[in-house]
């Protein structure tokens, strides 16, 4: 469940990225609004993945935190081309790590 729990989650962070990123492109590069359309569809499937957890949504919403963090650094260094410092990976992996551990604990509450 584990391996399962944390692929949605990075398809999910995926989805909430390129959902606000489109916009981003159309509102600080002058891109076409119809950006608009897609930016919509992606949050929907956002919003839509997240109900897929059996979990209470409260959990899922924390847990996923730590994956949106690590999924956030690595647009930043893939799409904007940015270099992560020993901090950003610090950060992402402190952040990840509390991810697995909410998710080791779902059922046992």
């Amino acid at each position: 469940m584990l391996v399962k729990t944390t692929l949605l989650f990075f398809i999910t962070a995926i989805a909430e990225i390129v959902g606000c990123f489109l916009p981003w492109l159309w509102l600080k590069k002058g891109m076409t609004a119809w950006l608009l359309l897609p930016a919509a569809a992606s949050l929907a499937l956002f919003v839509w993945l997240l109900t897929l957890h059996p979990a209470a949504s409260g959990r899922v919403y924390a847990a996923y935190g730590g994956v949106y963090v690590l999924t956030a650094l690595i647009w930043l260094r893939v799409v904007d081309g940015v270099k992560l410092s020993t901090w950003d990976w610090v950060g992402a992996l402190v952040a990840f790590s509390g991810m697995l551990i909410i998710v080791a604990g779902w059922g046992r509450a």
